[in-house]
Formats: structure tokens, C-alpha cells, sequence
């Protein structure tokens, strides 16, 4: 897709997502620059435009994160939105980089920081900035450490970059230790005391040492008019206020489908092994034993034959009937609540069944019944469902109740489960009587843009059908 700017979107892409994900962005008119081996897929050629998007997998390889411009950013997450079923989207409200007009809001004494309202978050600058705070009105500049949190970490220290420069409010010249070579630092050196506007300083980036010194010059020019435009934008707006957009982060989950959709985009490109995204994820033997199944792949094994000699080498990483497992219950905000280890009833590839004695005592919630210690609660999931179903019985087998959770179809890891809880939930009491619970949680999510509006259609076709199935039941 083309730019206001009257080009196409750029996206650097790294990991194990990278392959499908370039496929995918290619297929939507963007431009890609991703690793040697992903390229070579593509036969592309290089290109020098900058980037308007970075992707690279997340630490737990559930999903990826991205950092970009705010159209960028937009039309990546309309894309995987509209191809992706159960895709979970976490995008920072906060501009990293960006400039902001803010409110002073006090002090915090037990950090001693500074609190300044943004408009979109209360943000804290440190304390030995303090001194340089003249009035209530203060503008302020996204920093990236704690990206993704509520609370922003700003700075008053300003910073305009561009591709050769950095503006700074640091009053001096400074040069970016990779440029190493004694006359193009003098030069920059030079250069900079002659061109630093008033009140500003200079870094000149890596890239600088290649440049024609009308290009160096040009840059800064650009450079100093934005930053008078900032200036005056600051002196008309109304805290709080945007000056100037950064760049935007986005912590995106790939759930059980969305890896199967990403899948089948890899397998129109190269040689891919059903489950490839997932067991990836899963890393260790199970990962390794998959990339030499699909160089088998490559060199005209049959498909079935493979998979059946890899699902073979790799059953011995999985749990069992006996074993005990975890539970992780993501909440479309990202927060990961581990219910604790459950005992495997039963296993194939169909389902799972689960079994949890209680040790504490509690109620259970939105049935209105007490938890006992000893209760038991046994879950049977399909891993083909967007919901699962717990039941929870007494210590002497006294039947209590029952939820049914919807969620992504759950996913099964050597040490756990694995589900983004949707969060409605239907409760059904021992007369029968069924509850639906937390709709509005649903709403909250699909405002926030965890959710899309798709999705969350898919999720209320589905507790319609639950609920029909429910209510013509008798053994609940």
C-alpha cells in the first residue's frame, strides 16, 4: 500500500513468522526486507527506502511485536486482523519517540519521580529533571524504556532524529562511536559547530560518515525547521496534547489458528510440515526434529510419510495419561494467569481431560457457591473448539456446577495448555440454570482493539450455539 507520501509501505521482517508474514505483507503491496534465506524465497532485490515498520518474534515466540509509524501500524493490523481468525492485538497507545504537551500532576514521594499527564497516560519523568520544570505546562518526550506499560518513561531532554542526525537539547556536538576515522570526525565536527541552531545540539548518526556535505547540511536544515514548528505548535496547543508522532508498538499473539493460517500462506512458498508455526514455538528436539523433516520435504519425501516418521520422534516431548501439566490462561491484555498443574485423565488428538483437587477455599464465581478444600474440578477441551467445559464436584462427589469458558482453541505444549481466554463465560448451576457472564469485558476488549470487531462476532455466534446445546441437555 502506498504512503501519503506516494510509496509503498516498508517492513523489515525477523523470525520465525518471517517466511509467511513476508508472504502475506507481499501479497498487500508491501515492501519487505527480511533475512538472506527469507529473500531468497522471494527473489527480491534490494531496497534502499527507509522502513516504515520493524517485526521480529516475541521473546516466547506466542507472537511477534512490532515498532512503526502510525499508518504502518494501522494497516499491519488491519491486515493480520483480516486473515488471521483468533489474532490477539496489544497496540501502545503511547507514540514512542514521540513529543508531547503535558500537565504536571504532582510528584510520586515514594519513587521521586515526576508525574505528567499525556492525554493517553500519566507518564513520569526522574527526578534530576526536576529543576528544569517551569510552570505546569511541560513538554515532554516518550523515552523507550518501558514500552508497553501504563506508565511511560518521559524525558525533557528533546530529540528530533532524522537519517543522517539527531537534534538534541544537549548543547554540544557529538558523533556515534562507530565513525571511527580521525578526518570524517573532524569534518563532522566542524560541520556540526557551524550548523547547531541556538539552544540545540547535534549527533551525527553512522550513516552521516558517507554523506555529501550538502546532504549533511540539508538534513540539519530540515531539522532545525521542525523543531521551531514544534515550538510553536507547543505554544498553541492545550495540554495535554500530541506535538509530534513517534513511532507506535504493537505486542501481537498468534494463537492456535492464527499459526494454522500461517501455515498454509508458508507452505505456497517453501515446504512446510502441518503444525510448522507451533512447533517452532515449542523450540528444544520437537523444533529441530521439524527442520529436518522439512528438508525432507524439500527433496521429495512424501508428506505422509514424513509427518508419520516426525509425529513418531517427537512423541516422547509430549505429556501423558498421569502426567501433570500447567495451565495458561492469557487474558486478551497479555497478563498470563497460570492456574496451576492439572492431572491428565485422558489424551489423544482429539482433546484433553483434566483433573484439579483444590487446596484452598474460596467461591466460585458467578455460580454463588462455595469452594471447599478438596473440591475437583475436571475440564474436558477440544482442541478444535473456542470453548471448553469444567465441571466442579465435592470432595464426596457432589455435583456443584459447571463453566464454560470461551477462548482460542486451546493448544498443547510438552508443559501446559495454552489458551487467550475470551472472556465470557456461561455458568450453569446444579438445577441447570445457566448464567452468561462478563459480556461487557468482551466489549471492553474489542475497544481496546485486543479483540476485532470479527472476532468478537465469531465469539457471540459460538455461545449462541453453547448455549442451545446446553439447554437441551440433561446430564450437565
Amino acid at each position: 500500500m502506498k504512503s501519503k507520501l506516494g510509496r509503498l509501505t516498508k517492513a523489515r521482517i525477523r523470525g520465525i513468522y518471517s517466511t509467511a508474514l513476508a508472504k502475506l505483507l507481499l501479497d498487500n503491496d508491501f515492501i519487505v526486507e527480511s533475512s538472506t534465506a527469507t529473500k531468497g524465497r522471494f527473489r527480491q532485490a534490494d531496497n534502499n527506502q527507509a522502513l516504515d515498520i520493524s517485526i521480529e518474534d516475541r521473546y516466547d515466540r506466542h507472537g511477534i511485536r512490532t515498532s512503526g509509524t502510525k499508518e504502518a501500524t494501522e494497516r499491519l493490523r488491519h491486515i493480520l486482523q483480516s486473515n488471521l481468525d483468533d489474532v490477539i492485538v496489544r497496540k501502545w497507545p503511547i507514540s514512542i519517540g514521540g513529543v508531547y504537551k503535558g500537565f504536571l500532576r504532582g510528584v510520586d514521594i515514594q519513587s521521586r519521580s515526576i508525574l505528567i499527564d499525556i492525554g493517553k497516560a500519566i507518564g513520569r519523568i526522574p527526578e534530576e529533571e526536576r529543576d528544569q520544570i517551569k510552570s505546569k505546562e511541560i513538554i515532554v518526550q516518550v523515552r523507550r524504556g518501558r514500552i508497553g506499560a501504563k506508565e511511560p518513561s518521559l524525558t525533557m531532554k528533546i530529540a528530533i532524529p532524522g537519517e543522517y542526525a539527531i537534534l538534541t537539547q544537549e548543547k554540544k556536538v557529538s558523533i556515534s562511536p562507530k565513525i571511527q576515522d580521525p578526518e570524517v570526525r573532524t569534518k563532522l565536527y566542524e560541520l556540526g559547530k557551524n550548523l547547531v541552531p541556538k539552544d540545540w545540539g547535534i549527533i551525527w548518526r553512522t550513516e552521516a560518515a558517507n554523506q555529501t556535505l550538502e546532504n549533511l547540511k540539508n538534513e540539519v536544515e530540515d531539522l532545525t525547521t521542525e523543531a521551531q514548528g514544534l515550538l510553536q505548535k507547543a505554544d498553541q496547543a492545550e495540554a495535554p496534547a500530541v506535538l509530534r508522532e513517534g513511532f507506535y508498538a504493537m505486542d501481537i499473539e498468534m494463537p492456535a489458528l492464527s499459526k494454522k493460517r500461517l501455515d498454509e500462506i508458508r507452505a505456497m512458498i517453501y515446504p512446510t510440515l502441518a503444525g510448522h508455526h507451533y512447533f517452532e514455538v515449542v523450540g528444544g528436539k520437537v523444533a529441530t526434529a521439524l527442520e529436518e523433516a522439512e528438508v525432507s520435504l524439500e527433496k521429495g519425501e512424501a508428506n505422509k510419510k514424513v509427518e508419520a516418521a516426525f509425529r513418531q520422534e517427537i512423541e516422547a516431548e509430549y505429556p501423558f495419561a498421569g502426567a501433570n501439566i500447567g495451565i495458561e490462561h492469557v487474558k486478551p491484555s497479555g497478563i498470563v494467569f497460570y492456574l496451576g498443574k492439572a492431572n491428565v485423565e485422558s489424551l489423544d488428538e482429539n482433546g484433553i481431560r483434566l483433573r484439579r483437587v483444590f487446596a484452598k477455599e474460596g467461591i466460585y464465581d458467578g455460580l454463588g457457591i462455595r469452594k471447599e478444600a478438596g473440591d475437583v474440578a475436571l475440564t474436558e477441551a477440544s482442541f478444535r473448539e473456542w470453548h471448553f467445559q469444567t465441571k466442579y464436584y465435592s470432595k464426596s462427589g457432589r455435583y456443584k456446577g459447571s463453566y464454560v469458558n470461551f477462548n482460542t482453541p486451546v493448544e498443547l505444549y510438552p508443559h501446559c495448555i495454552r489458551y487467550v481466554d475470551l472472556e465470557i463465560d456461561i455458568c450453569v448451576l446444579p438445577d441447570g440454570t445457566l448464567r452468561t457472564l462478563d459480556e461487557e469485558k468482551l466489549r471492553n476488549s474489542v475497544s481496546k482493539g485486543f479483540v476485532s470487531e470479527r472476532l468478537a462476532k465469531t465469539v457471540q455466534q459460538k455461545i449462541q450455539e453453547v448455549e442451545k446445546q446446553l439447554m437441551n441437555r440433561k446430564d450437565l
